[in-house]
């Protein structure tokens, strides 16, 4: 019924979607411009390790304290909605980041100057040569965000927002064991359908990139 497992399904899903969007939209552009450009190595390692080693939940608790975004409601995002779509988007930051960096970093040197040499501006090395090489790499960065956030979504229990942690946290609240423990295994079924779906597709990246001799051919 209303406000029952399934609403509460819908409702992580939309957290996950959109906090992994603004990541990607964030990260993703800065992140091949600095591996295009060989440089900012030290800004993307050091946005990794804050993010990683900045708790999740940590950081929600410092954002619900704010007057903005603080604990009000945020459209279909509900209580604190604001402030748990920040820490998600951070939270998913560092591996979008990293392996978009690293992998247009690490395209082969003779693929760039075979391009170079054939006339290309920098602007197409990049489109026609550097991003369809790394796309398989990048993928991969979003996939690993993705369960990531969908994990720690849950937290938006704690400060009473919305997702499959009302469950969890409200059935160990009551000891009602078994309804804890059933949107737990709810959580762990949905990511591993997603890691199944985003393997899926990072395969099909993977079968459609170019080798460096036909990037550039």
């Amino acid at each position: 019924g209303e406000g029952g497992l399934l609403d509460l399904l819908l409702e992580q899903l939309l957290l996950t979607v959109t906090a992994l969007g603004v990541a990607v939209a964030l990260g993703l552009p800065l992140a091949l411009w600095l591996g295009h450009l060989g440089r900012g190595g030290v800004l993307a390692v050091n946005i990794s390790n804050v993010g990683r080693a900045v708790p999740t939940f940590a950081l929600l608790a410092l954002l619900v304290t704010m007057d903005h975004p603080g604990t009000s409601s945020f459209g279909p995002y509900g209580r604190a909605g604001l402030a748990t779509l920040i820490a998600l988007a951070l939270f998913a930051l560092p591996p979008v980041i990293t392996n978009a960096y690293v992998a247009v970093r690490e395209v082969a040197p003779e693929a760039k100057e075979a391009a170079t040499g054939m006339g290309m501006s920098g602007w197409q090395r990049f489109w026609r040569v550097e991003l369809p090489l790394a796309a398989p790499l990048v993928v991969s960065g979003v996939r690993l965000a993705l369960v990531r956030v969908w994990a720690s979504a849950t937290i938006a229990a704690l400060v009473a927002g919305p997702g499959l942690g009302r469950v969890i946290t409200d059935g160990f609240y009551r000891t009602d064991y078994g309804k804890g423990i059933a949107g737990a295994v709810v959580v762990a079924v949905v990511a591993l359908l997603l890691e199944a779906l985003a393997a899926v597709a990072q395969r099909a990246v993977t079968r459609s990139s170019p080798t460096a001799v036909g990037a550039v051919s």
